[in-house]
Order: structure tokens, then sequence, then C-alpha cells
């Protein structure tokens, strides 16, 4: 912007190759994100399917700590909050037995949780 104002004719092949002559390193952006395998309808009505995800975030001291979210999609109820520093995969059967026991067995569970 700048150097048009200046009166210099820029255009991104320029830039491009002065940045590349400077050895710079030009942030390139990245192509749209799209969803991975055959998308699945939304279940209508209740313990059809759940969604299982955790959630992380950092108290002021530093400590970190997890949330476990259990949402039925159906009726996009939360059915469980579960926080704790650590959560173990034997925690998670845990709870989801102590759901299981007080709404009945779901269709289906899906995770939500994906490497990060």
């Amino acid at each position: 912007m700048l150097l048009r104002r200046e009166g210099h004719a820029v255009n991104k092949k320029r830039v491009y190759r002065l940045y590349r002559q400077e050895r710079l390193m030009v942030r390139r952006r990245s192509g749209r994100k799209r969803a991975i395998g055959p998308r699945s309808p939304m279940p209508s009505g209740p313990s059809r399917r759940w969604s299982l995800d955790f959630v992380h975030d950092q108290m002021t001291d530093g400590r970190r700590f997890r949330i476990l979210a259990v949402v039925d999609d159906g009726t996009r109820e939360c059915l469980a909050l579960i926080a704790d520093t650590s959560i173990s995969g034997v925690r998670v059967g845990r709870e989801l037995d102590r759901i299981v026991a007080r709404r009945g067995r779901p269709g289906g569970i899906v995770s939500d949780t994906a490497p990060s």
C-alpha cells in the first residue's frame, strides 16, 4: 500500500520475487479445510447419539485442567461436565456408566476429540 502511494508498480509476483531475493519467509495461506468422510444427519429424539468432547484451560497460577463434556445430540442437552486436572480413560468409562444408569443406553457415541 505504501509503495503504491509513492508511485511504484506493485503486484503479487513482484513482491514475491523481492521476498525471495531477500530470503524472507512468505506466509502462504492454506486452503479451505473440508470434512473427511460422509456426514450423517443429526438425530431427532433423545438418546439416539451422544457426543464426547474434551475442553482444556489454564488457571491463573499456571495449573491446567480438563473438562469432559457429554452432550445428547438429539436434544442438545448437556448430560455431564466432568472437570479435573487429569481424566483417565477408566474415569471416562465410569462416568459414562453413571450416565447410562440414569438416562438409558444411547444409540451411539461419537467423540469430537482430535489430536492437537
